[in-house]
């Protein structure tokens, strides 16, 4: 099993600028090689002469600095656009690939580990291709073989690295417990149990800081164009740039640890989650409660809760986004109907159960989903 551990990575001036260089070459590849499959494609059509796919070998006569950098990130890039090409083929909607930008806040490259090329030195360096070792924060052990490492630098500066590893998770105990889950906007999430978990509300609490600190950014960036300066050297501009980024990433950073925490709890308790298939892209329709949506990030949060589910032997059930959890009646079956977002409880009028909204719907979600899991009509 693969499994991917983060840490912090505190580079010396000119190990930060080989990364920053490695950084471009990569993207450099990256643009030529879209570049060309797409005018190779072109001709295809017109000539009907067989495409060629480029390498990243073939750039390095034109583009001598490339030999300067890991020619294993190059070949990652490769990779990585061939992954982009396969995405927009099976989902055209999510765009066919797109240029990398140096203006992109986070940059990054991948290289693999070959005899011992990414390693840990003396428990405080990190080891990687063409560089001297990088001091790092080993604030935790890895686990297993390392297969590869992707080095990423934020938008305020932070260099990180995410280590690969190829590792055996032992399964969790069973502990006989299924639990239906409705994820939700006021309330984080509504569980069969009867129990809540709040919503933390990340976005919203900073909400106030973040505005002013972005008004203050375009009144930075507007004073600078009138000066007839450059953004990127308006020393100004860049530090306030930087603040808006760190306020973005302590968001992130809070949602990501609230995620992290509440998923493994669910997989520690339970060997059956059932949860319901979102309609997201719809839903962020909604001006009124897009921001909400943007806030609670239900995708994120669930793709935590699959792979941890995945790992440590339990189920995630998902259960059809048609499925009409809060219209029925979880104590007699009774389908009630649509109802507004605002009504919050409710009465059957078959059995006269007053259900909470959501702890309602978490109940039929966990019934329906058993249903599913033991595949009857």
């Amino acid at each position: 099993m693969l499994k991917a551990f983060k840490f912090r990575l505190y580079p010396s001036a000119p190990q930060a600028d080989f990364l920053v260089r490695s950084f471009g070459c990569v993207r450099k590849v990256y643009n030529l090689m879209l570049n060309d499959r797409i005018e190779a494609y072109k001709k295809h059509q017109e000539t009907g002469e067989p495409i060629k796919l480029p390498t990243p070998a073939q750039y390095k006569k034109e583009y001598p600095f490339l030999k300067e950098v890991d020619s294993l990130a190059l070949c990652n890039a490769q990779l990585h656009l061939k992954a982009a090409y396969n995405h927009f083929f099976r989902h055209p909607s999510s765009g066919f690939p797109k240029w990398k930008s140096r203006k992109h806040p986070v940059q990054s490259y991948t290289t693999n580990n070959q005899n011992g090329t990414i390693a840990i030195v003396a428990g405080r360096y990190l080891k990687l291709p063409k560089m001297e070792p990088v001091r790092i924060k080993l604030h935790r052990q890895l686990q297993g073989q390392i297969k590869s490492a992707t080095i990423s630098r934020t938008a305020t500066g932070k260099y990180f690295v995410s280590i690969l590893c190829e590792t055996k998770v032992e399964a969790k105990a069973l502990t006989g417990s299924v639990i239906g889950m409705d994820l939700g906007v006021t309330s984080f999430a509504a569980f069969s149990d009867g129990t809540k978990v709040q919503n933390p509300k990340h976005l919203m609490k900073t909400a106030d800081r973040l505005s002013k600190a972005q008004r203050k950014l375009s009144r930075r960036a507007l004073q600078a164009q009138k000066e007839g300066r450059l953004l990127a050297g308006s020393r100004n501009y860049q530090k306030q740039r930087i603040l808006v980024a760190k306020l973005h990433e302590k968001i992130a950073n809070q949602r990501n640890d609230f995620q992290n925490k509440l998923s493994t709890e669910l997989v520690n308790n339970h060997d059956v989650i059932c949860v319901e298939t979102l309609n997201v892209t719809g839903l962020v329709r909604n001006h009124r409660i897009a921001r909400s949506l943007h806030d609670v990030a239900w995708s994120a949060f669930l793709s935590k809760l699959t792979y941890k589910a995945e790992w440590y032997g339990k189920q995630v059930i998902r259960v059809g986004r048609w499925f009409p959890s809060s219209q029925l009646c979880s104590t007699c079956g009774h389908r009630e109907g649509k109802k507004e977002l605002h009504i919050r409880e409710w009465s059957c009028p078959s059995c006269g159960t007053t259900h909470d909204r959501d702890v309602n719907a978490s109940r039929n979600i966990r019934t329906e989903g058993l249903r599913l899991l033991n595949g009857t009509a």
